[in-house]
């Protein structure tokens, strides 16, 4: 199984786009999602099985 690493990015602008990262192939987008697809669509594996763990680093509403 491939891993791989989905990035925010923010610019000097404020604006904020996603990087993709496996082995040695990258991809961006203005989406985790886009960045993904774009990503997906260059690795050479047929059969794409995943497991996507989501982590946000912000307080949720129950936390204060």
């Amino acid at each position: 199984m491939t891993t791989v690493e989905i990035l925010p990015v923010c610019h000097a602008s404020g604006k904020k786009s996603y990087r993709a990262v496996a082995v040695n192939k990258h991809s961006t987008g203005t989406t985790a999602g886009q960045a993904l697809d774009a990503l997906t669509a260059q690795l050479e594996d047929t059969d794409f099985s995943g497991l996507f763990l989501i982590q946000s680093f912000s307080a949720d509403h129950f936390f204060y």
